[in-house]
């Protein structure tokens, strides 16, 4: 089963809103298995950066099956560089992006940007929460 871009926008609320608890304005993406863009929002006053951040975070998530912070640490050793470079130098190895799992299958995820890396991460779990 895919993510449905009807699930997709439920995510980036569920992250907007969590982003509003916390007083801060992000930006999010959710991603599909593949690390495509489903859907992508950008709060008023986010920063422009914070567009590419949570794209790149959510592609490196998605293609691990894992928390894009897990990936930090190893972010500079020659296998993931290389699948990075591979893949377009897109993947953002740091904290703030959640894969979505199905029935033990990696759908996607959702990247935040914008926040500190552990408001980053709060928010896009409160959007994946609501799938």
């Amino acid at each position: 089963m895919a993510i449905t871009l009807d699930e997709a926008k439920r995510i980036l609320d569920g992250a907007v809103a969590k982003a509003g608890e916390f007083g801060i304005k992000v930006s999010v993406a959710v991603v599909d298995s593949g690390g495509r863009t489903i859907a992508m929002n950008k709060m008023d006053g986010a920063i422009w950066a914070s567009t590419y951040g949570c794209v790149g975070k959510a592609i490196a998530s998605s293609a691990f099956g894992r928390p894009s912070g897990e990936l930090q640490e190893r972010a500079d050793q020659p296998t993931p560089r290389g699948i990075s470079a591979a893949s377009g130098g897109q993947m953002i190895m740091g904290q703030g992006a959640l894969p979505i799992i199905r029935n033990g299958v990696v759908e996607g995820s959702c990247g935040v940007g914008g926040g500190t890396s552990q408001q980053d991460e709060d928010c896009a779990r409160a959007g994946v929460d609501l799938i």
